[in-house]
């Protein structure tokens, strides 16, 4: 992955593309099986998860290292998710441990490799 600067933000926002591509397809089946909405949203879902799939692949860095990586951004994702969607405020401990993973996928996505 980059080191500093533009690359990261293109990083950032691929991992950001990513996660809502796998919230969404998530949301949906939820939607049909807890709420009551149309089958049909199976559809979309599916498509969103095999986009999320390919996403995945368009980062340059070993999958496990992307993998863990994507998984800060995913936390910080789902809590505007939760916000945004859900209408649920986050509470400051969840905006703090979203910090947390936040760092630690700065850390692992962003780090000098030798090489």
């Amino acid at each position: 992955m980059a080191y500093c600067g533009v690359p990261e933000i293109k990083t950032f926002l691929l991992f950001v593309a990513t996660a809502l591509a796998e919230i969404l397809g998530c949301y949906l089946p939820w939607l049909w099986l807890r709420q009551g909405h149309s089958a049909w949203l199976l559809l979309p879902a599916a498509a969103s998860l095999a986009l999320f799939a390919w996403l995945l692949t368009l980062h340059p860095d070993a999958s496990g290292r992307v993998y863990a990586a994507y998984g800060g951004v995913y936390v910080g994702m789902a809590l505007v998710w939760l916000w945004l969607v859900d209408g649920i405020q986050p509470s400051r401990w969840d905006l703090l441990g979203a910090a947390v993973t936040l760092a630690g996928m700065s850390i692992i996505a962003f780090a000098p490799r030798a090489g």
